[in-house]
């Protein structure tokens, strides 16, 4: 069983609007929930084999702050295929990763993990899946139960083990 966990950016600010999209900070709030959401890492024992994360600042700002939830040293790639990513593009990038690798986190952007979340998620709890199908905010996190390796997952064989957001936490 692999695990897979995919966290959308936390809230970035639109202070500048001159900035380039690849460019714009977290916001204020997104710091916030970037440490909410480490904190709930930390408490669920959270502990990836590897992090692929977007290199917009947002992302990689959402990544520093989740960090302290997970054990130091944790492998990051700061994954170019990740940024503007559909869901079948972040598909394709995780069929990619080594066979060895037991469980991944995904820093990333909507609506790419979004479509994935709900493509993979053919179980689990119906309305948390339902919730998650509706709306993936800025700093949430789903959990996948994958039962493959990573080049042999498909839509709909995950589970949808949890779905958490900041505000929840």
């Amino acid at each position: 069983m692999r695990r897979l966990w995919l966290l959308r950016h936390a809230k970035s600010s639109w202070d500048d609007a001159g900035l380039p999209d690849r460019l714009r900070p977290l916001a204020p709030r997104g710091v916030r929930a970037a440490g909410a959401v480490a904190r709930h890492l930390r408490t669920t024992a959270v502990a990836p084999d590897l992090v692929l994360c977007s290199p917009a600042r947002r992302a990689v700002q959402t990544w520093e702050g989740v960090a302290p939830g997970v054990p130091a040293g944790t492998p990051v790639v700061i994954d170019e295929a990740i940024y503007h990513a559909g869901g079948d593009e972040l598909l394709d990038r995780l069929q990619h990763v080594p066979s060895q690798t037991g469980s991944v986190l995904v820093v990333g952007h909507n609506p790419g993990l979004q479509d994935l979340a709900v493509a993979l998620a053919g179980a689990g709890d119906p309305p948390l899946r339902e919730r998650l199908a509706t709306k993936f905010p800025t700093g949430g996190l789903a959990t996948l139960d994958v039962p493959s390796d990573w080049h042999d997952m498909v839509r709909g064989a995950a589970t949808l083990a949890a779905y958490v957001v900041p505000r929840e936490l």
